[in-house]
């Protein structure tokens, strides 16, 4: 089977993937009955059991009036002003439930209480400065609402959800407006918990508090519903947004579409992206390039097919973006084939291949050993006015090292001194790793070093490939030279690079020099077992070396590596 479509009228087919499977999708009727926010079957969480008293929430308006600093105090018939001072030591007292430390409390007027409550949160007493929050509702005061906004934030970060579910109601019930930051550390706790519909009674609250869900809110109740393995419900929940009046956040049915491509297919997204049209969230050519993605990178054109059909039958064309998509799947699929005629009609629509889409057909090429074609290419990028970049030389460079044009390479490189595309550390480790591979290591260290003048740092990819290069070369007393330069840096080393490097040391009887490699090992806590030391140990015996092996071994005791008496070397044992 093949499946077709066309670009403004020209053809464009997939006959050559006619052996993809027909995946079966998951299909929802568009008809069913859209689910309001009170049929949601989820269990009760319990910290909002208060919360569905936000629908008939009462501003306060009885205000305390605000009195002076020198009238703060815990009663009024005292007569003796408390310096703030006290008033904080008698704060720090406030960690019992007792009824009489609450009294104390009762009695202060709202701006005092306000005053101990904003230095119970400074100094991090979050108990205490919730129960404060408590008492002042309890006798119609207003709580700081700023505070309250830094204990639901404190509560949060700590996993306490129901206290600040609790901090909140009582703010909102008090008439204050939480931020959109506050409600969606809630929404994304609960959402994380899998509380979803204590969730959605949040984002209830929220509108009816005055602050109104942004994208990340519903965002993070989308995702959290298809955790819940319900894409039906997650477009009912979104459609009752959008018929609420509340904005068609792109970014949000993008997400839609995306998570029900993702477990649906691309069928369902479409019938999805179709119904939501009529709702007045119409797509984009962004959203389309998603699909187009999702749906190329599992191999499955069928569904690129219909989403591309889709595109083209809402008078949209795809644009550069669209095809470097198709090409980088198909070229990844080996559908060179493809790949030839999508370019003829990108060329036949006007539509100019861009560094990234040469790029792709350039790393295509190179890592399917077309070297020449490689090189042709680029010429072609060139003449066409099309400035290739360091990913471009990159590639180039890799493709040259891999076939042994290590001259050409070099030369190459040198080129791009001073240009916009000036070599950086990707670029020299290409190189040196092609010289190591060659045995250059001559020219490879001398790389090495221009690199370094130059103010690039090496990373551990550069000094690897130099101590696999030396090792090469059997130069193993410069390899522990490099050992020291990472551990300076706190590159770690793999540990067969160190038993490569101590043994061909042994071999070469550079006793000192292996037992150098072997102190920066035991410092970098890459520890071989005894089999491997025994190993060690005989080979450095059977080369006539059974002091040193025996040295080696009482020094292997000295840093507790072997045990005392666990082994006895001796030549030839």
């Amino acid at each position: 089977m093949s499946y077709a479509t066309s670009f403004q009228n020209k053809g464009f087919n997939f006959h050559s993937l006619n052996h993809c499977n027909n995946k079966g999708t998951c299909v929802f009727s568009l008809r069913k009955k859209i689910y309001t926010l009170h049929q949601i079957p989820f269990r009760d969480y319990r910290c909002c059991s208060s919360w569905k008293g936000l629908r008939c929430r009462t501003v306060l308006s009885d205000r305390v009036d605000e009195v002076d600093h020198e009238d703060w105090g815990f009663g009024s018939n005292t007569g003796k002003r408390v310096e703030s001072s006290e008033l904080v030591d008698s704060v720090m007292s406030f960690n019992s439930s007792t009824l009489s430390a609450e009294e104390q409390f009762v009695g202060n007027s709202e701006l005092v209480n306000n005053k101990i409550l904003q230095r119970l949160c400074n100094r991090g007493k979050l108990t205490a400065a919730t129960r404060l929050v408590e008492v002042m509702a309890r006798i119609s005061q207003i709580p700081h609402f700023p505070s309250c906004t830094n204990l639901i934030r404190r509560f949060i970060r700590i996993g306490l959800v129901d206290k600040a579910c609790k901090i909140m109601n009582t703010m909102v019930m008090s008439g204050g407006v939480p931020d959109t930051i506050a409600f969606n550390a809630i929404i994304g706790s609960l959402c994380k918990r899998g509380h979803l519909k204590s969730a959605l009674e949040f984002l209830e609250g929220m509108s009816l508090s005055g602050c109104l869900p942004d994208a990340i809110t519903y965002n993070t109740i989308i995702r959290c519903i298809f955790d819940k393995g319900d894409p039906n419900l997650a477009v009912s929940f979104w459609k009752d947004q959008l018929r609420r009046g509340f904005p068609p956040y792109l970014i949000t049915y993008a997400l839609l579409i995306e998570l029900v491509c993702k477990h649906c297919g691309a069928s369902r997204a479409l019938e999805v992206l179709e119904d939501m049209a009529r709702e007045g969230c119409c797509p984009d050519i962004a959203m389309y390039n998603s699909l187009v993605s999702f749906s190329s990178k599992q191999g499955n054109y069928k569904d690129t097919a219909l989403v591309i059909s889709n595109l083209l039958s809402r008078g949209m064309q795809p644009n550069v973006v669209t095809y470097n998509i198709l090409i980088h799947s198909l070229s990844l699929h080996g559908y060179s084939d493809v790949v030839d005629d999508i370019l003829k009609i990108m060329n036949e629509t006007s539509i100019s291949p861009t560094v990234i889409t040469y790029n792709i057909l350039l790393n295509s090429l190179c890592k399917s050993g077309f070297l020449v074609r490689s090189i042709s290419l680029y010429i072609k990028m060139v003449s066409e006015n099309c400035s290739p970049n360091i990913i471009t030389y990159n590639t180039l460079l890799n493709a040259l090292c891999k076939e042994g044009f290590i001259n050409e390479s070099i030369q190459l490189l040198r080129s791009l001194a001073g240009t916009n595309c000036s070599p950086g550390l990707v670029t020299y480790n290409i190189v040196i790793g092609g010289l190591a591979k060659m045995r250059s290591i001559k020219s490879a260290k001398e790389m090495y070093g221009e690199m370094v003048e130059k103010g690039i740092d090496p990373d551990y990819i550069t000094h690897s490939t130099l101590i696999w290069g030396l090792c090469r070369v059997y130069q193993f007393e410069e390899a522990v030279e490099i050992f020291k330069v990472m551990h300076r840096m706190g590159q770690k080393i793999k540990g067969y690079a160190y038993k490569c490097v101590i043994l061909g040391l042994c071999e070469q009887k550079k006793l000192d020099i292996a037992i150098q490699a072997l102190d920066l090992m035991v410092k970098a806590q890459c520890k071989p077992d005894e089999k491997t030391y025994y190993i060690l140990l005989k080979s450095v015996a059977n080369e006539g070396m059974v002091k040193e092996a025996n040295d080696l071994h009482q020094r292997l005791i000295e840093l507790k590596i072997l045990k005392d008496g666990c082994l006895i070397v001796g030549a030839h044992t």
